[in-house]
């Protein structure tokens, strides 16, 4: 009876220390990352049986387990990485809605001071300073838009620069689970399938901060490893065996980085961008492709349509010393081709512009697809603009063609406008060089003795100038026609009684088109010329400040109205992670919060826990002293 009762209460005894162990392992780790609270799983052990009936024979510790539920940690982990993702978007996109915006060093107010310097110009068009002034102005505007795409080709920089950084740390996050998968199996296979809690705790830390690095996902082996994948379904962790990740140079674009996986061999497979979602570099990549891009794509727009258009009206004007105008800006570069460093085959693709206003703030990946027939792809928007057809093809403002013909699948990236505020410039050096002035004028002979007029048109080309001599203009009443002699000869009809509130004309020589209204009589004249001493003349700086308010950026759009609405999408977006990403830490600490509230350490809890095993403990102890004197007694009674 005594060794049954004493072996009782050693038992109780070791239980109770179990128990306190336990409990002190939770208190000193209630503050450690990642640490899930233990507990002792007590049973009892195996009765003995006799003729009276069972008697109990203590109690044992069969394991000591985590309070852990897998449903709750899939749950931080999922809110974890979406939070990381948008916190590394929120920060991105920060940075060009913080530039775009600026009120003294966005686009906007260089662009209003420019076309500023040209109403001033119109308004004085042989004033010297004037011309300085709008020179200044137009160097002051390509500063502006230089330094912009500066900007952003420093956070494009830096964005590379923290992919690679994240690839790094997923790698080193990975090579630790995989060691950690390795000790687990080990222990757990010498312990007789005894789980290592705290080794679990530290490979679920480690899947979390890789978590936050790119969304993961885990599946369970029978020997107790982790299986790591991200993307859709690529092995990351198998096991102890782990692949990594690699940041790699873009095929078709050696500035840009890819992210690939490692495969055995050291093979790169590059991994699509949409398909790495979740954590820092989910939300680097995001903020890439669908802000990044198309805000310098649609500054690179503004600036070649500007210099397209404001060099096609300069070009229709005449400068101080009678000189048709050249072009005011640099003219836009033609769309950058850059092939994949894949291709196998010989083709060449060639681009150029072929009508500005049709220009996509976009890139666009041409595909060969063999027998003559190609896929363009504008990358924008996904949309297929030549599906499986042949080249040469116009699409979006470009014509493009290719010779010879490519190998099948080779593929092409072409940019159009990307490079446009970087690569613009100033063509003028000479104020004087500034064409200000309409090439041609009009008057009407002094001897006119009806009420006709004409205008002082405009010029659409110049094709056909300067002129070889003048043009005159002479009514013939009696076939109500004008007939026109010198440079071009022709007859125009008009009708003094149905169109003298104005008929148009236009003259091939030139380009010239006018307007004559009222009645004129039988030989009135009007006379075309050069505007041989036009230095007063304004009518071309009016049509280059008209420009500023014409719908010439996709035909739908202004050049403010352009910048305009590219800082408003960069706007909304960052208004809308940032809703998002105060409305994901909500669902973060929920989720922590039902997470902890199961397997956190509750110091209350343990401390009620000391003081129950440590009763326990003592009471252990007094059975083992009362099994002591009943030993005693039985020795005494012996003797």
């Amino acid at each position: 009876m005594g060794s049954s009762i004493l072996n009782i209460g050693v038992t109780g005894l070791q239980v109770a220390q179990a128990g306190l162990l336990t409990s002190g392992h939770n208190i000193a780790n209630a503050a450690t990352p990642g640490f899930t609270r233990q507990q002792i799983l007590q049973t009892t052990n195996v009765p003995q049986f006799t003729g009276s009936g069972f008697f109990g024979q203590g109690a044992n510790v069969e394991s000591v387990r985590r309070v852990y539920s897998q449903f709750l940690f899939s749950q931080v982990l999922s809110a974890q990485t979406t939070q990381a993702e948008l916190d590394s978007h929120s920060l991105q996109v920060q940075q060009i809605d913080n530039m775009l915006a600026d009120p003294s060093s966005g686009l906007s107010p260089a662009l209003q001071d420019f076309f500023k310097s040209v109403s001033e110009l119109s308004a004085n068009p042989s004033s010297i300073p004037a011309r300085q002034a709008m020179l200044s102005g137009a160097q002051a505007l390509v500063a502006r838009f230089q330094g912009l795409d500066q900007r952003f080709a420093e956070i494009r920089e830096g964005v590379s620069g923290q992919i690679q950084n994240s690839v790094a740390a997923i790698n080193s996050y990975a090579q630790q689970i995989a060691a950690l998968n390795e000790r687990i199996v080990l222990v757990q296979a010498g312990s007789l399938s005894q789980p290592p809690n705290d080794l679990l705790d530290q490979r679920d830390q480690l899947i979390a901060d890789l978590n936050r690095e790119i969304r993961v996902t885990t599946t369970a082996q029978a020997d107790g490893s982790l299986n790591v994948f991200i993307g859709n379904g690529q092995a990351l962790v198998v096991g102890q065996e782990e692949y990594g990740l690699q940041a790699v140079a873009a095929l078709d674009d050696g500035n840009r980085v890819d992210v690939a996986l490692v495969g055995p061999g050291g093979s790169a497979l590059r991994i699509p961008d949409t398909l790495l979602n979740g954590g820092a570099l989910g939300g680097l990549l995001t903020f890439r492709r669908d802000t990044l891009d198309p805000a310098q794509d649609s500054l690179g727009r503004v600036a070649v349509v500007l210099a397209q258009t404001f060099n096609d009206q300069h070009r229709l004007g005449q400068d101080l010393s009678g000189a048709l105008g050249a072009d005011f800006f640099r003219a836009p570069a033609a769309p950058s081709v850059l092939p994949s460093t894949s291709n196998t085959g010989a083709g060449v693709v060639s681009a150029s512009i072929s009508d500005v206003q049709a220009l996509q703030a976009s890139d666009y990946r041409l595909s060969y697809n063999g027998g003559g027939n190609y896929t363009l792809t504008r990358l924008a928007d996904n949309v297929r603009l030549v599906d499986a057809g042949p080249l040469p093809a116009t699409v979006d403002g470009m014509a493009l063609n290719v010779a010879p013909a490519p190998a099948l699948n080779d593929s092409f990236l072409i940019r159009p406008v990307r490079g446009g505020a970087r690569d613009m410039g100033v063509a003028l050096s000479d104020v004087r060089s500034i064409a200000a002035a309409g090439p041609l004028r009009t008057t009407a002979a002094n001897g006119n003795a009806g009420t006709g007029k004409i205008s002082a048109g405009e010029v659409t080309n110049t094709t056909g100038l300067p002129l070889a001599g003048d043009i005159t203009v002479t009514f013939d009443a009696a076939n109500d026609r004008f007939v026109v002699t010198g440079a071009e000869a022709g007859t125009l009809s008009y009708d003094p009684t149905t169109q003298s509130a104005g008929a148009s004309f236009s003259l091939a020589a030139g380009g010239f088109s006018f307007t004559i209204s009222g009645v004129p009589v039988d030989g009135d004249q009007f006379v075309i010329a050069r505007n041989a001493a036009g230095v007063s003349d304004n009518r071309n700086a009016l049509a280059l400040g008209q420009l500023q308010t014409r719908n010439l950026v996709g035909a739908s759009a202004s050049y403010q109205s352009a910048y305009s609405q590219t800082v408003s999408q960069v706007g909304n977006k960052t208004r809308q992670i940032e809703v998002a990403l105060t409305a994901q830490a909500n669902l973060v600490k929920q989720a922590q919060d039902a997470q902890q509230s199961l397997s956190g350490v509750n110091l209350d809890e343990e401390a009620a826990n000391l003081m129950r095993y440590q009763q326990a403990y003592q009471a252990a102890g007094k059975v083992i002293e009362l099994a002591g004197k009943l030993f005693d007694e039985i020795l005494a009674l012996a003797r």
